[in-house]
């Protein structure tokens, strides 16, 4: 048994002074911390639940469509270092047999790596619309089918977690059906739905938006587009790339009005280049060019991202004006739920994961435990 003794802590909505005994779960909060091992924080440190990131492509050179646990591994220690405990490896738009592969390699990979856990998958991709494609491979798109969506989680041992998909295209009803039948996210991106198809889609049980009002219709007074559905139905959980270049802290803002908070999750979209300097890498075989925190295509398409999850935290505090407590939930408690996990995880309580991320006064990551386990430490 370890203890984090006399440390601030997030825990019931809001930070305070308390002693944690964890073992592979938490064990006692306040109590039950006699004989355990003391684990020593830098004073002025802040433990809160660790960081779930529910769409990554990739990370440290290396890219969840590589198809290989070796891969996954890397991913996984990297996104340690930036208070992540959880992750959905994010495909995206490829050949079949290449989405396949890299399927496959998360349900060899398993449940547990050597850094962030690896929870399933976030299938984005093949079942989007040309126009909003974005840094995706329109020669592989093909219409939303139930029938090969569950090929695809087959191949991934049941472990499909979510799936982006283009409402307005045929066969999208079966898409959201399956999904609901088989307890998949359903999330609307990548796509040039009106606002009556976007709704639509939450009638049939879509509860998701991907990466809000990146590559889908935008917000107009006459039709709401996806963005005003996402902005407008609170079934709908809201996916945001709080980088202020994805979107701008305006755009953010405007989300955090018309959002209860617990609707909105933030994600990274990063790729194989975080973590690693500026220069050329790679994105679906195209190749990105990274600079200044920014990740383009040759024609200055924005093609995911380099952000750091606890950067992304402390963005929606220092630029959009959330509370601590806020801004840590987006990124814990949110996707927890949106998941259907918060039982086990995305707030400290007693019987739930030990996964925590220690943070200084800025933000920045002191420590990273994964099921009580410090993978990361940077004090």
């Amino acid at each position: 048994m370890k203890a984090f003794k006399n440390v601030r802590a997030y825990i019931d909505g809001k930070v305070r002074t308390a002693d944690i005994a964890f073992d592979g779960k938490i064990a006692g909060i306040d109590g039950g911390t006699d004989g355990a091992e003391a684990v020593r924080l830098p004073d002025g440190a802040i433990v809160t639940a660790g960081f779930i990131d529910t769409h990554v492509h990739g990370a440290g050179g290396a890219d969840a469509m590589d198809g290989t646990t070796a891969a996954l591994d890397v991913i996984s220690k990297t996104l340690a270092r930036e208070g992540t405990t959880a992750f959905l490896a994010t495909t995206m738009t490829a050949p079949r047999e290449q989405i396949l592969s890299a399927l496959r390699a998360v349900a060899e990979y398993g449940d547990e790596g050597n850094g962030a856990q690896v929870l399933g998958v976030h299938l984005e991709g093949p079942f989007i619309s040309e126009k909003y494609k974005g840094a995706q491979r329109a020669d592989c798109i093909r219409k939303p089918s139930a029938e090969l969506l569950a090929e695809f989680n087959r191949a991934a041992g049941g472990r499909i977690k979510t799936v982006t998909f283009a409402p307005e295209q045929d066969g999208a009803d079966g898409l959201i059906k399956y999904c609901v039948d088989n307890g998949i996210v359903a999330s609307i991106g990548h796509t040039a739905a009106t606002g009556d198809q976007a709704r639509r889609a939450a009638d049939a049980g879509a509860r998701g938006v991907t990466h809000t009002f990146n590559a889908q219709s935008p917000f107009s007074h006459r039709d709401v587009g996806a963005a005003g559905v996402a902005l407008g139905d609170d079934r709908l959980v809201c996916e945001l790339i709080a980088d202020c270049i994805h979107v701008s802290a305006e755009a953010m803002r405007v989300l955090a009005r018309c959002k209860p908070t617990g609707k909105i999750v933030l994600i990274t979209d990063a790729i194989r280049a975080k973590g690693l300097a500026d220069g050329e890498s790679e994105l679906g075989g195209q190749a990105v060019f990274v600079k200044d925190g920014q990740a383009r295509l040759k024609d200055g398409t924005l093609a995911g991202s380099v952000l750091k999850m606890n950067v992304a935290v402390r963005n929606m505090a220092e630029k959009v004006g959330m509370t601590f407590e806020q801004a840590v939930d987006c990124a814990t408690i949110n996707p927890a739920r949106k998941l259907g996990l918060q039982d086990e995880r995305g707030s400290i309580a007693v019987g739930k994961r030990a996964d925590f991320a220690v943070l200084d006064k800025d933000y920045n990551v002191l420590a990273t435990f994964v099921n009580g386990k410090q993978v990361y430490r940077n004090y």
